[in-house]
């Protein structure tokens, strides 16, 4: 579902890294709380698809996803954000932005901000298949550790 967006929207700065894996690549992202974490592994899997730079924000998309546990809800909020990108309007997406982020219910409600994939605008970067369950972590922030995490293995 397309929703407005305002042009004058600050993005925030990038709270994730790449790490070696045998045949996949591990997304690893954070943040100050989960909602954070889980917006910043959306990006970095989209970063991981083409150079977030060339990326304009023009459309904005909204998704739901659903699930019985909060690794379920990981999975499936990045596969409906895989989904975006790989069905019209192709949508790659420099700032994702949740606004029901429900870890009792295990629902989200995220707006997706970006613009249609455009080989001659947007450098290829390596296809990502699928996500995957495989050494799934999400840390929650602890007095001791203030912030969150998640690792997330894609299938590339």
């Amino acid at each position: 579902m397309e929703i407005e967006f305002h042009q004058d929207m600050v993005l925030p700065s990038a709270k994730y890294e790449y790490l070696d894996h045998t045949a996949d690549v591990q997304l690893h992202a954070w943040g100050d709380d989960l909602k954070e974490a889980f917006e910043q592994c959306g990006v970095a899997m989209f970063g991981y698809m083409t150079e977030l730079e060339t990326v304009d924000v023009k459309k904005c998309y909204q998704i739901e996803a659903q699930s019985d546990d909060l690794e379920g809800l990981l999975f499936k909020f990045l596969d409906e954000l895989l989904f975006l990108f790989s069905a019209e309007p192709f949508l790659v997406c420099k700032k994702l932005e949740i606004t029901s982020f429900d870890v009792t219910k295990f629902h989200i409600v995220c707006s997706c901000y970006g613009e249609p994939f455009d080989l001659t605008r947007h450098p290829q970067g390596t296809e990502v298949k699928a996500i995957t369950y495989s050494a799934m972590q999400i840390i929650q922030p602890t007095e001791e550790k203030k912030k969150a995490e998640v690792f997330v293995i894609i299938d590339i």
